[in-house]
């Protein structure tokens, strides 16, 4: 029988001739921007679709898109004009980084990959543009109308944000690598400090977020703001031990005011930590990393709530999900806030602690977006926030701690409940006095033993008192 092309294929692979381990280890290495499945973007196909503005080729062509086309050509005439760089050279440079563009991208569909010139074209329109809207958000250049629809004061407060929010869509992404090539044609090829591109992205995204260190090399914008997230503040290192005393290896995780726990505990709400005498903290910083718990304090950073908010989570988990090495610390986040908010009640706790800054306007909208965010998504079980939640659970099982909660919400939550308390315990101190002193004093009165005092009898004088002569008359 004749064999088949996919079985000579097959043991061609099999003899050796296939990628080897290395081979694939590079291959998956390349791609950092990534067309999302769909089984993921059906529960809501808003938050990954550009609505102002795309980069990269996957939302490329789309009809309510097109207006922004004939802006991305002013900025390219505009960075020729001002850099005096012609446009072949521009072209040659990126012709030379080329294949490592389209490796950018996974999948990346046969007409971007046959055609090199359309897509160097895409790359250099796009990637002009986006260079201008970041230098246009520090100061506007002076080469542009005052009166520009994008690059003007009026186009940093009515159309940079919209451009922002489609930055951080993982479909609508240019691999940084643009960027530098751009800046490199300009300085006519010295060499650049990638943090100073980082930064300035990161200043344009996230206007009050501080970097403490170099973020190293970033893969796009959706990757700096993500390093910018986790980046900003201390994190809380936590020590995990392998245990193998029982049959089935478990793990046993310490913090400050953790114990062993090996069974999945009962997730727990903002308001049952509350009532267990815990108590909400806004962390030193805005990381996500930056959550900690600790002698019943539970501190979380502060993070403000809007109409962007789900979009950039989603995607964010996306791109953790995707990309190999990413990590998961976003994700890890989302799942924690889940745990600890199930409605409006949670979401009020946390708001009036200031750890939630509401801009939605209501409580029941906010438990609503985070309980959605969390579907259908996976959380370390060895990770930091795993840990912490273990740790309240562990505390929330102490009688003590119960108690002393119930105490405190119940006799010390307003002032007059605190005077009575006061008044009682001062009348129950005084009721023990007195009682004390009645006890002594019966003790005092009697012999000790609680007998009636003994009578004495008459004191007799003594014989040598007497005169001689009483004892002889007759």
């Amino acid at each position: 029988m004749e064999e088949t092309k996919w079985v000579v294929q097959i043991n061609e692979e099999l003899k050796g001739n296939g990628p080897s381990i290395c081979d694939e280890k590079e291959q998956w290495k390349r791609p950092s921007i990534y067309k999302i499945p769909q089984s993921v973007t059906e529960l809501n196909k808003k938050a990954y679709e550009p609505q102002a503005v795309s980069f990269g080729p996957y939302h490329k062509g789309k009809d309510h898109l097109h207006a922004m086309e004939d802006h991305k050509h002013r900025a390219l005439i505009h960075y020729l004009k001002r850099c005096n760089k012609s446009i072949e050279l521009v072209f040659q440079r990126m012709d030379q980084v080329v294949q490592e563009l389209k490796d950018s991208y996974r999948p990346l569909d046969p007409i971007w990959d046959q055609d090199k010139n359309m897509f160097l074209q895409l790359m250099i329109v796009d990637g002009c543009f986006l260079l201008e809207i970041l230098r246009a958000s520090d100061c506007v250049p002076s080469d542009y109308a005052e009166n520009d629809p994008v690059f003007s004061g009026h186009g940093k407060l009515y159309v940079m944000p919209y451009i922002k929010r489609d930055m951080l869509m993982l479909e609508n992404q240019l691999p940084m690598l643009v960027l530098h090539t751009l800046i490199e044609i300009e300085s006519d090829g010295q060499p650049q400090d990638d943090e100073l591109l980082n930064k300035q992205m990161l200043r344009f995204l996230s206007p009050t977020t501080t970097i403490r260190g170099k973020m190293g090399k970033c893969m796009h914008a959706l990757d700096v703001y993500r390093k910018g997230l986790v980046m900003q503040g201390p994190t809380h290192p936590t020590r995990i031990v392998k245990s193998t005393t029982h049959r089935n290896c478990c793990y046993r995780w310490f913090t400050a005011d953790s114990e062993y726990s090996t069974t999945d505990e009962i997730i727990r709400s903002a308001t049952e930590l509350h009532e267990a005498g815990i108590w909400f903290r806004k962390s030193s910083s805005h990381s996500l990393q930056d959550v900690s718990f600790d002698r019943g304090i539970l501190r979380l950073p502060t993070m403000v709530v809007d109409d962007t908010t789900e979009p950039m989570f989603l995607n964010l988990m996306a791109f953790e999900r995707l990309h190999v090495g990413a990590g998961n610390e976003v994700t890890s986040y989302v799942f924690f806030i889940d745990t600890i908010i199930d409605d409006e009640i949670d979401v009020a706790l946390l708001h009036r602690r200031g750890i939630l800054v509401n801009a939605l306007g209501c409580h029941k909208d906010v438990a609503k977006l985070f309980n959605s965010l969390s579907k259908d998504i996976t959380a370390d079980r060895q990770g930091v926030l795993d840990v912490v939640q273990m740790s309240l659970s562990n505390y929330c099982k102490k009688p003590w701690n119960k108690w002393r909660a119930n105490l405190i919400h119940t006799y010390f939550r307003n002032p007059w409940a605190m005077i009575s308390l006061v008044a009682a315990m001062l009348l129950f101190a005084l009721t023990i006095v007195q009682t004390v002193y009645a006890i002594l004093d019966f003790y005092q009165s009697n012999n000790g033993d609680g007998s009636p005092p003994a009578t004495k009898p008459p004191r007799l004088p003594r014989l040598s008192s007497y005169p001689p002569d009483y004892y002889f008359t007759p």
